[in-house]
């Protein structure tokens, strides 16, 4: 049987290296993912989850999906939003990220359900959340489309999936957001995470995800409805919106 290729950023590689590799960029960032974050967005990454909190339109009461959610930045939004009536669960599918998160909210005195678990492979029951979210995450799953039907299947009718990720830029800005992502992110990630490669690969990653059109039509192939996307910073990331009806 031939092994099926996917891109590792500009790369090709077979399917069952991908899930490996990525494991090992997000293993090496994880003590600088939140610094990093911060430096690489000029802070604007805390405002992007923040729209994307608030298009989710979560309630007191609610149950929510934070799928990939690493430092737990979504999850801690959530938890604001549904209140102690509410449950958030926080996952990723790295041990690293997801220590992280859970010792940040830890460190803040928060208890929420953790589970590290494949996006592609979800552990919950049919229609038991109000909402599933994925931020930064979409672009490193091997097979999106999996993923994708795996959230529309955890969510109630009437809940919503949400997805935050980078994008396809306006045209004016492609030139400065190319020197900015191949030249400059690459030295930052090594001076401050002292790690190159793999932020070239975040870099090369982003260029290599679906652009607005393309997702919102795979989120619709999931059997996701009245999807739409809203974009920030002239398309540098979007928030895409489906339900399940």
């Amino acid at each position: 049987m031939t092994n099926k290729t996917t891109h590792f950023g500009f790369e090709t590689v077979n399917e069952t290296e991908k899930a490996k590799r990525v494991a090992g960029v997000f293993t090496s960032v994880a003590g600088k993912y939140d610094v990093m974050n911060d430096l690489m967005s000029a802070g604007l990454h805390r405002l992007w989850k923040r729209y994307a909190v608030s298009v989710s339109g979560v309630r007191a009461g609610q149950k929510v999906l934070d799928v990939a959610g690493g430092s737990a930045d979504l999850s801690r939004l959530f938890l604001k939003a549904t209140g102690s009536s509410g449950q958030v669960v926080l996952t990723d599918i790295n041990n690293a990220m997801l220590r992280v998160g859970r010792d940040r909210l830890l460190d803040e005195g928060i208890a929420t359900p953790v589970t590290q678990c494949d996006a592609e492979h979800l552990p919950f029951p049919d229609n038991y959340f109000d909402c599933v979210s994925i931020a930064f995450g979409l672009r490193n799953v091997t097979h999106k489309e999996a993923a994708l039907r795996e959230m529309h299947r955890v969510i109630k009718p009437g809940g919503r999936v949400i997805v935050l990720e980078f994008s396809k830029v306006a045209k004016p800005l492609e030139k400065i957001y190319d020197l900015y992502s191949f030249k400059l992110l690459p030295k930052m990630g090594q001076m401050i995470a002292g790690d190159a490669d793999s932020y070239r690969y975040l870099a090369e990653s982003i260029r290599m995800h679906p652009g607005q059109e393309e997702l919102k039509q795979m989120m619709t192939d999931a059997g996701l409805e009245r999807v739409e996307y809203f974009n920030l910073t002239g398309g540098v990331v979007a928030v895409h919106r489906g339900y399940k009806f």
